[in-house]
């Protein structure tokens, strides 16, 4: 029993060292990753070096890495920081560890993704601005503009409405064209895309309201913005408008599968409704008029139902934006997938817009890291239906004393004016039934990729070749439906469209560069020189644009195919940027492009810039200073080409169309349909802007004040204009060419600071500051004072009516109006004007004011307490005026009993005014619309770990919270300054989720 006793307890012991030596062998790594303020870095890379073991902190700093016992390096990397190495021996235990990183300056060695490779900050010589995700709005963003919005100095992002995916109007620095494309040039890793709208302001890809909201902004890592010719010259042919270049998020090379889940659930509300007369009000107005119009019929017209049509045809709204993504690094493989789901109604009922996006990205090295690819790969599936936005007008005008729906209605249930037993076809619609009875589908599928190889020469690694081929192709096919009962079409028995376009942008670019660190004069010079080619098709052999029409009465389909449509770039570029004591730096820039828009005379440009920049702050003067810590002069100057006519890509060639209807030419007895032949320019060519720049970059007490000061100047030479020919000189009377001189001065000022920064709590707050004056210098080539301009901008009311102007020495779209004359009680007088031009000949037309604001201004701030964190994006523009065509085209008493025998609604303002007529050229309808909007505020908190390796973190976000105006329309921002029943912005509430795993 002894024996058996000892047996059992030396067996024992046994196991006991067993599962000790066991035990010893299961240590781990721990710790926290903090700054020099003891903040928390979040997501730094934790790695074992020279193994493959390693971890991401989370939001808190905080990792573990589970290792046997050993001695280790572990190497610490963040973006913006200075990597940290620490030795750490794990002896069975936890081994706890903490890294205090240190703020590259300024994070002035954070690498700027720029036009063909990268530029530390320090380094740049241009007017460049560099957005990174942590910096973007948040809430309910459904296309990658929304981002950067109040976000950068000398860009205005204007959205043309709020309807799901709606598009924007995005401007840099002021347009330089009137009539060939004013957008930006934006690049998506490495991929030049078309312009996302054609010259009628329409979306370029059928189907989709806005090519960018093809874009999963949840894939988007940084945006950067190229303001200065000497920043966008390397793109020469499309950079006059300013470069926004789009770089989406990768995996990291070594880095653990990271599992990452986000959600943003939100209800989108109107803001307000367009004040119309109510039910009472209007009776009351019909009843008056009728009196003194003669026309009794029309009381008795009236209904009996109070109907408020504008609650009729908006509902709250909900969005749901889903993303999934798994990112890592597989030895020398860093990869990331991500799965996205949006969809989002509109407040105008029957919207809504339903993407589903999937994007790749793998980022290999081999060669012993001589070869780098880049494998970039989204794809999208759009699902839009289109609210008939015709409902927002008759919404307006439809009588309030009648009812929604009537019994034994033939028009789907709904009431309607009707005229001999059918419908009144001048009569304002039923806006309900424009919603249900219109049914305007389209599905677009669109995928950008791209593959970039970068190849280090083993025999000379100073010298690398990039091969980048990239593609963007999108198909669309689209139904438009006309219920054979809605009123609109009631005659024709319904009505349905049918279209599809395919379109297809294939890119070639490559380049050799060469980057040499001579220390021995103190020098750094980085060469580069390369080829592009790109073309984009439309309606080639399987890429067509086609659609049909048809009626339900009987009469056959009419079929559409638009002729093939192609255009192509051949640039071939350089650049030479060179460094001395790192203090005097030096960019020069050379491009020469060919575009197929032009003729072999005209085809080929050259657009070359140069800059210079002067660290100061590396000056011995004031390299120990303890006030200054970064101080830059840059100077620069460029020539940047426009060829992007959206309205044709072959404006030099002549082109015939055979007459319709009437038009026949007479011989004989008979009559005979003819060619015409289309206006055109054999000699068009590019449009060319200079830019000349200066700028100051400043850092302060250690960068807890950063900024930059900008003053700039572009000229445009030969625009590309359409202008009206002498009669006799052609069939039609206007013809596109290059004639007039446009430029654009201004100021652009930014400012960082870090008021409070220290273990629990700090404060970053951005300021930035923007004016620009756009002027007209020439617009013909014959001086004529008897002309006025070019007049632009059509309203609704009348008959061709324009209320806006290009006029030599005021700015574009400056509004072409009557100056009203105003009674001793400040009452506009009807039909009186003041002769402010003192001609006495009848013409009263005076230049005033214009839609573009004069200041631009934007200021954010972020609060954070421990696990807190509060932020806030304010906007404002000033100087900007409107037209209300609204109230312009509603605001009278002959409105209200139309000659066809219906009633249709009016605005209040009337019964101030006393308009018995439309006045549509008074001033009185020009109104300052500056405005100042909360664009953004996000409540968010972090739970830390939820559970072994769960990070959880929620937050609240309200967009559009409030807007204080003296516009008297629905929304300030309207970026032509016509507003005319417009999609209205909405106000936003969100909860949002993100789950780390």
């Amino acid at each position: 029993m002894k024996s058996l006793h000892m047996g059992r307890l030396l067996l024992l012991s046994l196991f006991t060292l067993i599962y000790s030596a066991i035990y010893a062998q299961d240590g781990s790594i721990s710790g926290q990753v903090l700054d020099e303020t003891n903040q928390p870095v979040a997501f730094a890379s934790v790695t074992i070096k020279g193994g493959t073991r390693g971890a991401s902190a989370d939001e808190n700093g905080k990792f573990k890495i589970l290792v046997p016992n050993g001695t280790y390096t572990v190497v610490v990397n963040a973006v913006g920081f200075l990597q940290n190495t620490q030795n750490v021996t794990v002896k069975g235990n936890d081994a706890a560890v903490h890294f205090a990183l240190k703020r590259a300056t300024t994070d002035l060695t954070e690498a700027v993704v720029i036009g063909y490779g990268t530029a530390k900050k320090k380094d740049l010589t241009g007017s460049v601005t560099a957005i990174s995700s942590k910096d973007f709005q948040k809430g309910a963003i459904s296309t990658p503009d929304q981002l950067i919005s109040g976000r950068v100095a000398g860009v205005q992002i204007s959205p043309d409405g709020g309807a799901p995916g709606g598009a924007s109007t995005i401007r840099i620095r002021g347009g330089s064209s009137l009539n060939a494309s004013n957008d930006p040039l934006f690049v998506i890793d490495g991929v030049p895309v078309d312009n996302p709208k054609k010259s009628d302001g329409t979306s370029s890809i059928s189907g989709s309201p806005n090519p960018l909201s093809l874009i999963n902004p949840n894939d988007i890592e940084s945006i950067n913005v190229l303001k200065d010719a000497s920043a966008t010259a390397i793109y020469g042919n499309r950079a006059s408008n300013g470069v926004i270049i789009i770089t989406t998020k990768k995996g990291k090379k070594g880095g653990p599968l990271r599992i990452n889940f986000n959600t943003v659930n939100s209800v989108a509300v109107k803001v307000k409704n367009l004040d119309v007369l109510t039910a009472d009000q209007f009776t009351k107005v019909v009843k008056d008029q009728a009196a003194i119009q003669n026309k009794p019929y029309a009381v008795d017209s009236l209904g009996k139902a109070n109907t408020n049509w504008q609650n009729e045809i908006y509902h709250p709204a909900f969005t749901t934006d889903n993303n999934l993504s798994f990112s890592g690094g597989v030895k020398n493989l860093p990869y990331r997938l991500s799965l996205g789901y949006l969809h989002q109604d509109g407040i105008l009922k029957t919207g809504h817009l339903e993407r589903g996006s999937a994007a790749l990205n793998l980022s290999p090295t081999f060669f012993d890291n001589h070869l780098r690819v880049d494998l970039n790969l989204k794809g999208v599936i759009n699902g839009n239906r289109f609210a008939n936005t015709g409902a927002v007008g008759d919404a307006i005008r439809m009588d309030p004393t009648k009812p929604v729906t009537v019994a034994n209605s033939p028009y789907g249930g709904y009431y309607e004016w009707q005229d001999g037993g059918v419908p009144n076809t001048q009569s304002t619609r039923n806006p309900v039934a424009d919603l249900y009875l219109k049914n305007d589908k389209a599905t677009v599928y669109r995928s950008i990729g791209n593959l970039q190889l970068d190849y280090k020469f083993h025999f000379l690694p100073d010298l690398r070749a990039n091969l980048n081929l990239g593609y963007d192709i999108s198909n669309s096919d689209g139904l438009v439906r006309d219920a054979p009962n809605w009123a609109a079409v009631y005659t024709a028995g319904g009505k349905y469209h049918e279209y599809e376009q395919h379109t297809r942008n294939k890119l070639l670019d490559f380049y050799l560069n060469y980057t040499k660190d001579l220390k021995k004069i103190k020098s750094r010079i980085d060469v580069m020189a390369g080829y592009s080619y790109q073309d984009f098709l439309r309606g080639a052999p399987g890429f067509w644009t086609t659609s049909i029409t048809k009626n339900n009465a009987g009469n056959p389909p009419t079929y559409t195919k638009p002729d093939s449509t192609q255009h192509t770039l051949v640039s071939f570029y350089g650049r030479l940027n060179y460094t001395y004591n790192n203090k005097y730096l030096l960019t020069a820039t050379i491009r020469r492009d060919g575009s197929s828009r032009f003729s072999p005379d005209t085809r080929w440009g050259n657009f070359p810039s140069i800059a210079l920049a002067w660290r100061i702050s590396e000056e011995d003067f004031l390299k120990s200073s303890k006030t200054i810590s970064n101080l830059k002069l840059r100077l620069g100057y460029g020539i940047t080409g426009q060829q992007d006519i959206t309205a044709s890509d072959y404006p030099y060639l002549s082109s015939y169309s055979i007459s319709t209807g009437t038009a026949r030419y007479l011989l004989g007895d008979s009559a005979y349909y003819t060619y015409r032949g289309a206006p055109y320019d054999k000699n068009i060519k590019w449009e060319t802007t200079t830019t000349s720049n200066i700028g100051l970059d400043f850092g302060l007490f250690k960068d807890r004040i950063s900024g930059s000061l900008d003053v700039y100047y572009k000229k445009t030479n030969n625009l590309i204009s359409d202008i009206p020919v002498a009669a006799g000189a052609n069939l039609s009377n206007h013809v596109l060419t290059n004639v007039g001189n446009i430029e654009n001065k201004g100021v652009e000022f930014v400012v960082n600071a870090i008021p409070v920064t220290n273990k629990d709590f700090q404060w970053n707050m951005g300021f930035n500051f923007t004016y620009n004056e756009s002027k007209i210098t020439k617009l013909s080539t014959v001086d004529d004072p008897s002309s006025p301009g070019v007049i632009v901008g059509g309203i609704s009311g009348g008959t061709g009516n324009k209320i806006q102007i290009h006029s030599v020495g005021y700015a574009p779209f400056t509004f072409w109006v009557y100056k009203q004359v105003y009674d001793q009680t400040g009452k506009p007088i009807e039909g009186v004007y003041a002769d402010v031009n003192q001609k006495g000949s009848g013409d009263l037309f005076y230049h005033y004011k214009s839609p573009a604001p004069k200041y631009m201004l934007g200021f954010n701030s972020q609060f954070s307490y421990k696990d807190w964190n509060l932020s806030f994006v304010l906007r404002s523009n000033i100087g900007n005026y409107v037209y209300n065509n609204v109230k312009s085209n509603r605001a009278a008493y002959s409105v209200v009993i139309d000659a066809n025998k219906y009633l249709g609604n009016t605005i209040p303002d009337v019964l101030f005014t006393g308009f018995n007529n439309t006045q549509f050229y008074s001033d009185y309808y020009v109104e300052n619309a500056s405005f100042l909007r909360m664009d953004n505020l996000q409540v968010g908190y972090n739970f830390g770990k939820i559970g072994k390796n769960v990070n959880l973190r929620l937050s609240a976000i309200a967009q559009n919270l409030f807007v204080i105006t003296k516009y008297t329309g629905i929304d300030p921002e309207i970026y032509s300054g016509i507003d005319n029943n417009i999609y209205p912005k909405t106000r936003i509430f969100s909860l949002g989720a993100s789950v780390d795993f």
